[in-house]
């Protein structure tokens, strides 16, 4: 919050693009209206009074309250003052109506409460039931770490999701998209991308529509926090989670729609084929035709118009029925007759490869970056090994004397020539040397 109110929001997370009545574009005030409402719960939450957030928004220089001043500047300070008011308002009503999150308790209440409302959402399409996965992986990683905030690289969340990388990379971009997801830094050299898993709030966020009667007190937070259609849609996540990963469930296998028909016969068994499209949300013929894989494999039977799963249909394990008189008993053997065996070791294996050459590469960046660090001697300065007690520079090759470069008394070399003896001028550095051999005495004087 701290970093949004002097920043701004540089990420565009509270950014929405809608129309008012009338077919008026109010994206810039709906952002602008959506930061100072995120900033004064905070505010309510710290402590803060009205006229201290009236007066921070006004009267600093923090990029948050650039539009509250844009809006003094405009229609003076009352009606300013009213805008802050109203959303301050609303944020306290907001704060005080809520449960705060002060335990590892509350988070899990809150986080239970968020995957009964991802079961009882509808995921159409096979974008849909990926992103179901996504989020599903995203609830266990969440609930290990006891907070929204977690840490899970693509490669990690593909494998646990049972897909590829391009296709978890898809997903989180979708999510990101729909404000179901916030990534918070891209990582480091030892640790995946941290994000934040949020609840999807309404798409209707302008202060003018957020409450039945039009723009009253509050704006968007007096206003119902979810407005979705009621549907039918019931999953049991907890056992789709520890199916998902699995060969049986690739994308030629059972893939997403088989994982969500035994998911919904988990969470109530015994429905007919107009119930589980309804309440897997799936189409009549992929209904049909996945039910008759299950029924194949022997993990679910056909009582009637119903469909009921196996006792041990989680485990793999089928039952002899009037379909199937060799039922599976694990779902390697699954995995085996749908054609999908091996297909999350082969995954894993490329992954491996992948986090080794991206290792090898990090040492090599890591090397070149050392060696960055000590910056090579100047060609003309005098390198230790090459020169004698006297000034004299050494070949290193034949480990003889050079007659033509001698060592100055600043360390570089003066290729100045010099009479032929065996040793230079007793007493004199090179400097006054070269002196001599351009014809000047040491004092500088002409000789």
């Amino acid at each position: 919050m701290h970093k949004l109110l002097v920043l701004g929001d540089q990420d565009a997370a509270y950014a929405t693009g809608n129309l008012q009545r009338g077919g008026k574009n109010t994206a810039a005030s709906d952002h602008a209206w959506a930061m100072t409402r995120a900033l004064a719960a905070d505010a309510v939450r710290a402590g803060w009074s009205r006229p201290s957030f009236l007066q921070v928004m006004l009267d600093g220089p923090y990029k948050a309250g650039q539009h509250a001043r844009a809006l003094q500047h405009r229609r003076g300070y009352d009606k300013a003052a009213a805008w802050l008011q109203r959303a301050w308002d609303g944020a306290q009503q907001y704060v005080r109506s809520t449960d705060p999150i002060s335990t590892r308790q509350d988070f899990h209440a809150a986080l239970a409460a968020f995957r009964a409302r991802i079961e009882c959402t509808p995921w159409k399409g096979i974008a849909g039931k990926t992103d179901l996965r996504n989020l599903i992986v995203r609830m266990n990683v969440c609930s290990q770490a006891g907070s929204w905030d977690h840490t899970v690289s693509e490669r990690d969340l593909a494998e646990r999701m049972g897909c590829s990388r391009t296709t978890a990379h898809n997903s989180n971009q979708r999510l990101l998209t729909t404000r179901m997801l916030r990534q918070l830094d891209n990582g480091s050299a030892t640790e995946g991308a941290r994000w934040m898993l949020i609840s999807r709030l309404s798409s209707t966020t302008s202060q003018h529509w957020s409450t039945p009667k039009g723009p009253k007190a509050g704006g968007a937070m007096s206003g119902p926090a979810v407005r979705q259609a009621d549907t039918n849609a019931s999953l049991n996540s907890m056992a789709a989670s520890g199916l998902m990963s699995l060969d049986a469930f690739a994308h030629h296998g059972l893939s997403g729609s088989g994982l969500v028909i035994l998911a919904a016969l988990a969470d109530q068994d015994g429905q007919s084929i107009t119930e589980l499209q309804t309440s897997a949300s799936i189409s009549r013929p992929t209904a049909y035709r996945q039910i008759g894989k299950l029924k194949n494999l022997g993990l679910v039977r056909h009582e009637g118009e119903l469909y009921h799963l196996s006792p041990d249909a989680l485990e793999g394990v089928g039952e002899p029925t009037q379909h199937c008189t060799d039922p599976v008993v694990s779902w390697a053997e699954a995995a085996e007759r749908l054609g999908t065996a091996g297909v999350a070791e082969r995954r894993r294996r490329h992954h491996e490869v992948q986090r080794g050459h991206w290792r090898l590469q990090q040492v090599r960046l890591a090397e070149k970056r050392r060696a960055a660090q000590f910056a090579l001697p100047h060609p003309a300065l005098a390198l230790p090994q090459h020169v004698r007690a006297k000034g004299w520079a050494i070949d290193s090759v034949s480990v003889g004397t050079i007659q033509a470069p001698y060592r100055a008394s600043d360390g570089r070399w003066l290729l100045v020539p010099r009479p032929t003896m065996r040793e230079p001028y007793d007493g004199l550095d090179a400097l006054n040397y070269s002196q001599k051999a351009a014809g000047h005495d040491v004092m500088g004087k002409n000789t």
